[in-house]
């Protein structure tokens, strides 16, 4: 027993450190950096690359978004139909044209739709139909990334290039939908832990860390290209991180914040739905690696399951006359879940929903373990990274 109240006591003093030495990334306040307006009449060109792989069912609540901005300088879109099965390109087209834009695939400015090319060997899928975006964009002076389920406010590219400054890239972590039970559920937590793996301030800062959310990436043509272009990371699964990591090894600062002028369209109705994107790359995150997957699990359970039980146990077991041991094991098991509990607020407060949902954190955490564990079972059973008909090849993927 004096070792479960060690090991309580250590996740205690561990969630101390997350607090205080972690980079804040509990805290949601890595909004957009200062604005620098452009001279006038130099607003820079920018083209927006949009993947789209049976996307038809989404266009229409995102795209009207991007088609609507005011933008000062020249926008532009290309959207590259990753070989749909459904009406992805018609659907583009037709709202391109009902939104006033010059559409085809000719037009230097204006809605471009081009029909993707067949996956070549080495090259994930998203990053293939993004480096057909970049052919396409002509000589732009950024590309912003952009899924097809990502919707914009009319400000929010005129925002996003104010912000840039001499950044080689700024991306933005979309609001993401969170309108049914289980996206209250497990929405905000997807957030919370990626801040957690990836703290945002660090990755803004001077050092190693790197990271973007790939739903809205700015990202300067010039600093691309000195990276080596997306023929870099031709293999990634994990597109966002790595273009990251790309640009930050290439001398490029980066930038990466939340924002509630970005949103995510996509529903996701049913916890299998949600489980399903979480399951799809969780094993690939962790590099294919079955020790990796261990130690992910039990970490998680050490940090986020033993405080709750120890502190559950250790007052029925002081009530019980347990003696001093049974008050250190509550009291350790308290100090970790009260720490836990409060670093999840700001991200309930960022998607509007109740305080009384942050005691529930661990629960949530043994659910993305079950998750990470189930990406590990299905790679094994030869169905990991499965999207969309297409499945990851991990001799070829990179993260």
């Amino acid at each position: 027993m004096i070792a479960v109240v060690v090991a309580s006591g250590l996740a205690a003093v561990a969630w101390a450190y997350l607090l205080v030495c972690h980079g804040m990334f509990w805290r949601t306040d890595q909004r957009l950096p200062p604005a620098r307006e452009p001279a006038a009449g130099a607003w820079p060109s920018v083209t927006a690359v949009i993947p789209a792989r049976n996307e038809a069912a989404v266009l229409p609540t995102s795209l009207p978004s991007l088609l609507g901005q005011d933008y000062p300088g020249a926008l532009s879109i290309v959207l590259v139909d990753d070989q749909s099965s459904d009406a992805t390109a018609e659907v583009a087209t037709d709202l391109g044209r009902a939104a006033g834009w010059a559409v085809g695939a000719a037009a230097p400015a204006g809605l471009r739709v081009v029909g993707g090319a067949a996956l070549p060997a080495g090259w994930a899928g998203k990053v293939w139909a993004m480096s057909q975006g970049v052919a396409a964009a002509g000589d732009a002076d950024y590309l912003l990334f952009t899924d097809a389920d990502i919707a914009y406010t009319a400000d929010a590219v005129t925002s996003l290039v104010r912000s840039a400054g001499d950044r080689g890239m700024v991306s933005q972590m979309a609001l993401l939908r969170a309108d049914t039970g289980w996206e209250r559920v497990l929405v905000p937590a997807f957030v919370y832990f990626f801040a957690q793996l990836y703290p945002f301030r660090r990755v803004n800062g001077r050092g190693r860390t790197a990271a973007a959310a790939g739903g809205c990436m700015l990202v300067r043509r010039d600093a691309l290209e000195v990276a080596g272009g997306l023929a870099g990371i031709r293999g990634a699964r994990i597109d966002d991180v790595a273009l990251g990591q790309l640009l930050k090894r290439a001398g490029a600062r980066t930038w990466l914040g939340l924002t509630t002028a970005v949103t995510s369209t996509r529903p996701y109705d049913h916890l299998a739905d949600l489980w399903n994107m979480v399951a799809r790359s969780a094993y690939t995150q962790l590099r294919y690696s079955p020790a990796a997957v261990i130690g992910t699990v039990l970490g998680l359970a050490w940090l986020y399951l033993l405080p709750p039980a120890a502190a559950i146990a250790g007052l029925a077991w002081a009530a019980a006359g347990g003696g001093s041991t049974a008050w250190w094991l509550a009291a350790t098991g308290l100090a970790a879940w009260a720490l836990m509990t409060v670093s999840y607020l700001p991200m309930l407060r960022l998607y509007r929903l109740s305080p009384l949902r942050a005691p529930g954190l661990p629960l949530i955490a043994a659910m993305y373990a079950a998750m990470t564990a189930d990406s590990a079972r299905r790679h094994h059973a030869g169905r990991g990274g499965e999207w969309k008909g297409r499945l990851i090849d991990s001799a070829s993927a990179s993260e």
